[in-house]
């Protein structure tokens, strides 16, 4: 069985106007969110598994603060460019694509393409509209090769957000 956890980046700040989007940092928000979210999941995950992440800032900071909570060398992550900004389809060839090897993946990235590629994968409702910052989808399938999955193949085995305790 492969698994996939979709990771969108924790909190991003809006203090610095001048600065692109693609360089936009974490706000201290992000930075408190993104070790806890990683040690929900600490029980969920089994090692080894491969981090890949937009090399956006606000991402790859926060798979670098997963892989500090997960004592993980931050050498591990890999940077794959075509996460940001990317749509459904570039996403699900970017699944297919991944090596057979790896039975666990985190991707970490962005929005509307997390929301959507995990609207694409699931057959079946979900328990959010858009994934909140720092949320985490954690989808299994069946199939044994990555560039077997295909839409609707993804069974929705788990949802992880920051503020899931505070309801």
């Amino acid at each position: 069985m492969k698994r996939l956890l979709l990771i969108r980046h924790a909190k991003s700040s809006w203090d610095y106007p001048m600065l692109a989007d693609f360089d936009r940092p974490l706000n201290p928000r992000g930075r408190q969110d993104a070790p806890i979210v990683a040690l929900r999941l600490q029980g969920q995950l089994t090692p080894p598994f491969q981090m890949i992440t937009s090399p956006a800032a606000r991402a790859l900071t926060t798979a670098q603060l997963f892989a500090e909570t997960f004592e993980v060398p931050e050498s591990r992550i890999g940077i794959e460019a075509r996460i940001y900004e990317a749509t459904p389809g570039t996403l699900l060839h970017l699944i297919n694509t991944l090596d057979d090897g790896d039975d666990q993946v985190l991707l970490f990235g962005h929005n509307p393409g997390f929301t959507d590629v995990t609207r694409l994968l699931v057959d079946g409702p979900l328990p959010f509209i858009e994934l909140p910052t720092c949320g985490v989808v954690i989808l299994g399938f069946e199939q044994t090769r990555w560039r077997d999955i295909v839409p609707g193949s993804a069974e929705l085995l788990g949802f992880r957000y920051p503020k899931e305790n505070q309801r």
